[in-house]
């Protein structure tokens, strides 16, 4: 690791060495990770490795160990999961396996085995942390094997809930209509209607000031989008895991002068 020098209490500087995260979007199809700097920059290349199908716990932890191989050392861990999770622990996994996953603490089997303090978040709530701007109620979606979403007002994240498992059209979930299958099912230029009538139907739910759409298939998208929609790197899927350790809001902004 690099050092930095910052001053002692003595008056005489003294070298600290920066804190490393390990930030690691666990998806359906795909396995990314990267090293983040304090400020949650990317001081490593991105490593990717297919999702192992099928993907019961024990499987999915042998290859993340495997994908972070090449990317040194680091001293904690942030997780982006595809699934509701409370206290590290996975409630739901539609896209890896509920049957396999339900109930599993994945934040301590990952903590033991990679011996470093570990976070776990749905990888919607991850990816809007790397994304939002802190300003006013913001959402983010995120179109891949499954669909994802979460929400924020004034940076504060909102409880995560399902939205893929909602009623959507014509009797379907929003997983159902825009997830990976169908999308192969439908075809392009039918998903992308879909996508379309999701944006309307999320703006009525919500009241969004600015909605985020990412995951894979959100590169699909290239009819004009509203002025307070737009297109994020999925990046921000691994960027967003620096904030599983910070107290104040993402990208606060300043508040007004007390009277």
């Amino acid at each position: 690791m690099s050092t930095t020098t910052a001053k002692s209490t003595n008056g005489k500087t003294a070298e600290s060495t920066p804190v490393l995260t390990l930030a690691i979007d666990i998806g359906g199809s795909g396995l990314k990770a990267s090293l983040l700097d304090e400020h949650g920059e990317m001081v490593t290349d991105r490593v990717r490795a297919d999702t192992p199908n099928p993907c019961p716990p024990p499987v999915l932890i042998d290859a993340l160990v495997k994908l972070i191989e090449p990317l040194g050392s680091f001293d904690r861990v942030s997780v982006g999961f595809p699934g509701v999770i409370r206290k590290g622990k996975v409630i739901t996994a539609y896209n890896l396996g509920q049957s396999d996953w339900e109930n599993f603490d994945l934040r301590e089997a990952l903590a033991t085995k990679l011996a470093r303090p570990v976070q776990v978040k749905n990888d919607a709530d991850v990816q809007g942390l790397g994304a939002i701007s802190g300003v006013g109620v913001e959402m983010v979606i995120t179109l891949g094997t499954g669909v994802g979403s979460a929400l924020f007002d004034d940076g504060w994240i909102a409880p995560h809930i399902e939205l893929a498992h909602h009623p959507f059209r014509k009797g379907q979930t929003y997983e159902d209509q825009l997830g990976e299958k169908a999308l192969e099912q439908a075809g392009r230029k039918k998903w992308k209607r879909r996508v379309k009538k999701a944006i309307n139907l999320l703006r009525r739910l919500t009241n969004f000031d600015r909605l985020y759409i990412g995951g894979g298939n959100s590169r699909l998208i290239d009819f004009t989008l509203p002025p307070d929609v737009e297109i994020i790197s999925n990046d921000h899927g691994m960027r967003g895991g620096i904030w599983l350790w910070r107290k104040d809001r993402p990208q606060v902004v300043s508040e007004p002068a007390a009277e």
